[in-house]
């Protein structure tokens, strides 16, 4: 064998010796530092996670969590990313604040305070639905000449206009508006004539001149 032939080998079997390890060592920091990213992130993410959850249903817009954490932007957006596609947290409209985007842990429900409760969807005053809502109460408070909140009540669940769960509610507020806008007026029963099946003292609802639809049946839509 000439030297020259062995100087070759030597020099080829040098080469893979030597590449070898670097390529281990760079295979291994690029995994290190995958690795590192990824808890960077679930620790965004958990940060976050139990701020929101903390709100309850008051929730809180971005600008604050970047405040409360002192997690960067491009941090911050990128974890409730994640969060939104785990069903985690969900995000809603402040009537409020619209230019805000707030977040509310998934197991709360918005505060009414912020979201404008039944009336409003995404932000926006359903004017249509609450027109609608009030021409069936005074339908029904024509129909029946006297009614009482529960006669109301259970009118306006058969026609399935209620939000559910939230009938009550939603029948008070449109009463009181309604007393205020004298189409309707608030009475008390003196149990006899059109009181008679009315117990003395209960609370009712009786349509004035303003508010009389004359009889007219109108099926409401449901919004």
């Amino acid at each position: 064998m000439s030297c020259s032939e062995g100087s070759s080998r030597k020099r080829k079997h040098s080469y893979c010796t030597y590449s070898e390890p670097v390529l281990d060592d760079e295979i291994r920091k690029q995994s290190d530092d995958t690795d590192s990213q990824l808890l960077l992130e679930l620790d965004a993410e958990m940060i976050l996670y139990n701020l929101i959850r903390s709100k309850q249903d008051m929730g809180i817009w971005t600008q604050e969590m970047k405040r409360e954490t002192n997690l960067r932007r491009n941090v911050v957006f990128k974890a409730l990313r994640a969060l939104k596609i785990k069903k985690l947290v969900k995000q809603f409209v402040n009537i409020q604040n619209k230019g805000r985007i707030y977040y509310v842990a998934a197991e709360f429900e918005p505060s009414d305070e912020l979201t404008g409760g039944v009336w409003y969807v995404d932000g926006k005053l359903q004017t249509e639905y609450i027109k609608r809502f009030k021409e069936s109460c005074v339908d029904v408070i024509s129909k029946l000449k006297v009614a009482t909140e529960e006669g109301i009540a259970e009118y306006i669940n058969m026609i399935g206009l209620c939000v559910p769960g939230r009938s009550r509610q939603q029948i008070v507020e449109i009463l009181m508006v309604l007393v205020l806008d004298e189409e309707i007026m608030e009475v008390k029963s003196s149990g006899s004539g059109e009181f008679s099946s009315i117990p003395i003292g209960t609370v009712c609802y009786r349509c004035t001149d303003k508010g009389s639809l004359g009889g007219a049946y109108k099926m409401p839509l449901s919004p």
